[in-house]
């Protein structure tokens, strides 16, 4: 993430004692949709072909430390098939006799939207929250995998906007788990 700049007026936003002001939320969303994909720390993409076994696409996720790996087409251009997600594996491939050896091509999203980098990371949010998607691929002109943003991606994001206003939140004792004393 390009952390040495500032997306928006620090002064600005500033009150008398030049303390931030809370409440920045039109900032934040200026600030996404004037920062693109490129600008955001995203996943480097993971891919597999469409006839990989499902267990290497789980292999690679958990090597990578991943949760998704981009489908490419096995011919030279190497584009943008299918997403192979978390969820693709617990809704779809594990309920399956056979899934390990089964191709991910079975299990995948097909055709997933995806953004290019040039594109805004709000354009990234509102994928991710009309569609219900974690991940959105990102590829060049050709159709050809660059990279993946995830919602972790996104948040990190947010957090690096307002890093006073949300690490260093007061704690909620209210919102604490109590134990219930033995016997009840």
């Amino acid at each position: 993430m390009a952390r040495d700049r500032e997306p928006f007026d620090v002064e600005a936003m500033e009150g008398d004692e030049g303390e931030p002001e809370v409440g920045r939320h039109r900032d934040v969303g200026r600030a996404c949709l004037q920062t693109s994909i490129a600008e955001v720390e995203r996943t480097a993409p993971v891919t597999v072909p469409p006839d990989a076994p499902v267990a290497r696409a789980v292999e690679l996720m958990r090597a990578r430390k991943v949760s998704a790996v981009l489908v490419v087409e096995r011919a030279r251009a190497r584009r943008l098939v299918g997403i192979f997600t978390e969820r693709d594996l617990v809704t779809r491939a594990l309920p399956a006799r056979g899934w390990a050896k089964a191709r991910v091509e079975r299990f995948m999203t097909r055709a997933p939207e995806a953004l290019r980098a040039r594109d805004p990371i709000a354009y990234a949010v509102n994928k991710m929250t009309l569609g219900g998607f974690r991940h959105v691929p990102v590829v060049d002109d050709a159709g050809r995998p660059a990279g993946m943003v995830s919602a972790g991606d996104v948040l990190q994001f947010v957090v690096e906007l307002c890093p006073e206003e949300i690490l260093n939140l007061p704690p909620e004792p209210e919102l604490a788990v109590h134990a219930r004393p033995e016997g009840e």
